[in-house]
């Protein structure tokens, strides 16, 4: 209440599972938990007093961020996950469409996974990287995305295996209710991806794409570096402007680290892969 008081609470949702995310859309609370499966559940909050439990959906891997849709639909970022028996192994980018309509059985009527293992967005620790325009079926996030190389692995690229970085920058997509969700393009303020070759380090560039935006028909992308306009219907190049900064190095990054030793990828769920004896 008023005072901080607690009026009402449910218990016992997930045992020994962990909250992820929460969404509150009027008479209806979603949450998100995770230990090796997505549980999304429905919450009732018409009565303070007495919330409870209307439905749930088990998926595999988790979100991170839920952002509305409409009134029965949400849309959820995360991870996707490999169950592993006592634990998951955390893998590429999810976007997942959920469609709440029917409280008691809610559906994940589409999802993309992009990257594998190591693949990233600010979006999972920063909803302001994320641009929603339903009105224009718009969806925009950056993503680092990192890929296996399958070759290392000739019989089987197992769960664990982190793959290298190859590309940064903002995914656009289409997103609808009919034609769920549709890459439409990719942009990217890097000019030589070779340069991803430094790794994880790279995360950190002032060339990576952090926040989007539009203004009537023209994409605005931007790192600390660069400001790039696209159009926003074919996403043609337009013009970009370029910005000062200064050298980068990473929050926290170690001095006595060298050349020679690759700075550790950002870890934005520190301790929450559960290994067996650990």
């Amino acid at each position: 209440d008023m005072d901080l008081n607690i009026v009402g609470s449910l218990e016992d949702l997930a045992p020994g599972e962990t909250i992820y995310s929460a969404r509150f859309m009027g008479e209806r609370g979603y949450l998100v938990t995770f230990k090796q499966v997505d549980p999304l559940f429905v919450i009732d909050l018409s009565d303070p007093n007495n919330p409870r439990e209307l439905g749930y959906l088990k998926v595999t891997g988790y979100s991170d961020y839920l952002h509305p849709y409409d009134e029965t639909h949400i849309i959820g970022i995360g991870k996707e996950t490999t169950d592993a028996g006592e634990f998951a192994w955390y893998q590429g980018v999810k976007i997942s469409l959920f469609d709440v309509s029917d409280v008691s059985n809610p559906q994940e009527i589409d999802k993309l996974e992009i990257g594998d293992r190591g693949s990233e967005s600010p979006v999972l620790y920063d909803h302001k990287a994320f641009l929603f325009d339903r009105s224009r079926n718009l969806m925009v996030m950056p993503i680092l995305e990192a890929e296996v190389d399958q070759s290392q692995y000739p019989e089987g690229v197992p769960s664990w295996a982190y793959g290298e970085p190859v590309w940064q920058g903002a995914y656009v997509f289409d997103i609808s209710i009919d034609d769920g969700l549709q890459i439409r393009g990719r942009i990217t303020h890097i000019d030589d991806l070779s340069e991803l070759e430094e790794g994880y380090y790279y995360y950190y560039s002032p060339f990576a794409v952090e926040r989007s935006l539009y203004i009537e028909d023209v994409l605005y992308t931007i790192s600390q570096a660069k400001i790039k306009m696209n159009s926003l219907e074919t996403l043609d190049y337009i013009n970009e402007v370029e910005l000062p900064y200064s050298d980068w190095t990473p929050y926290g990054y170690p001095e006595e680290y060298t050349d020679e030793e690759p700075v550790p990828a950002p870890d934005t769920k520190s301790g929450t892969e559960e290994i067996p004896g650990s």
